[in-house]
């Protein structure tokens, strides 16, 4: 089997696996001729590496939308920023699914009209799996799906071999990594939480006790930040953006790093192999990112015309291939190319796919509390 195919068939073991039941709905003509006649705008705040001007243009071909592009690198920053202008300022905002309890706690996500919005373009078992995950709270749907990856191993492979199975979390620990090993403060926390529950030192249900429970979450982190502080003098860069990922391997010499999987893509291609990615052993983070609309949105049409837009397979692939993500759109995959199907298949060999970690949502404590830990950690 050619390493095209290999890559098509772990999709399909991706589908089957986030499966929760087909969802058939006709699809209307969801961007109208009003709209594709509009002189409009639309004030978009995206992660910084998921809207490229070649998406840009395409929305603005189809739509007439001028887009007014702001980016952020972290889910706490563009939370704080919303809360401090309540919910002013832009029409789409793009937060990871499992933040939608935060966001609807705060009051600034409006409810989404689902009668606008194109539910057939989006992958049905990724639309389900988003109720669960926290994009519809108190009935009411507030975010709707728009992109899924992980947070997994990046490797030198001139340094590392990537052997599936072999390598985990708590590979970054290993005395030879010492000063070379680049994370994300607060989720090399739970990296370190999965690790060590893997090998019976701090069991926590693969770490779902620290979602259920204050007490127990912060009984937890208090080992896991031991371990953390101790092994400090194995990181050589922390990084908190896409940008800062690809310099600590480019610029800083790190061979090993807990990473987002887009960044390592990326370097993969570019390197012809020499940086790859692989999920460990214990199981890739698995996170899914998310279009909601703020309160204070002024331009509603153009920002449903967005979300339409993206649920077109040709319009989400230009995403896919160029930030290396995977999309909830339906058929976006099929049409991101060779380099795109390459890179799945190194990342997800064997059960890969049927061992992925997804985030649960994340209550406000929760989220205040990690980032207490993070900032115990960084400061030690």
């Amino acid at each position: 089997m050619s390493e095209s195919n290999t890559a098509s068939l772990s999709r399909r073991q991706f589908m089957q696996y986030v499966a929760a039941g087909a969802l058939a709905t006709a699809a209307p003509a969801f961007i109208s001729r009003e709209v594709l006649a509009s002189t409009g705008q639309l004030n978009l705040y995206s992660w910084s590496d998921y809207v490229y001007p070649e998406m840009i243009d395409s929305f603005r071909q189809a739509t007439g939308i001028r887009v007014n592009l702001s980016t952020y690198g972290s889910n706490d920053e563009v939370l704080n920023r919303l809360r401090a202008a309540r919910g002013r300022g832009f029409d789409v905002v793009m937060p990871s699914i499992t933040y939608t309890p935060a966001w609807v706690e705060q009051e600034l996500l409006q409810p989404l009209d689902e009668s606008r919005i194109n539910v057939a373009g989006v992958i049905p078992s990724m639309w389900e799996s988003s109720k669960t995950l926290g994009g519809v709270q108190n009935g009411s749907r507030y975010t709707v799906p728009f992109n899924w990856g992980t947070e997994a191993l990046c490797l030198n492979t001139h340094v590392i071999t990537p052997v599936y199975g072999e390598l985990g979390f708590g590979s970054l620990w290993m005395p030879e990594n010492k000063g070379r090993v680049t994370v994300r403060a607060h989720s090399s926390l739970l990296g370190i939480g999965l690790h060590l529950d893997d090998i019976g030192e701090v069991p926590s249900s693969r770490m779902r006790e620290t979602y259920e429970d204050e007490g127990r979450m912060r009984e937890i982190y208090s080992r896991l930040l031991d371990f953390a502080v101790r092994h400090k003098d194995w990181i050589v860069q922390f990084w908190s953006n896409a940008q800062e990922t690809e310099a600590a391997f480019m610029q800083n010499d790190a061979v090993i790093g807990q990473t987002w999987d887009g960044p390592a893509m990326r370097m993969r291609s570019e390197s012809n192999g020499k940086y790859t990615y692989l999920a460990p052993k214990e199981g890739a983070m698995t996170w899914m990112d998310s279009i909601g609309v703020p309160v204070g949105a002024d331009n509603l049409d153009s920002a449903y015309a967005w979300i339409n837009w993206y649920y077109q397979p040709a319009h989400a692939a230009i995403h896919v291939r160029l930030s290396g993500y995977n999309s909830c759109t339906q058929g976006a995959a099929e049409l991101a190319g060779e380099a795109y199907a390459a890179n799945f298949a190194a990342a997800y060999p064997g059960n890969a796919i049927e061992n992925l970690w997804w985030y649960p949502p994340e209550p406000t404590w929760f989220i205040a509390a990690r980032n207490e830990f993070r900032d115990r950690f960084l400061s030690a």
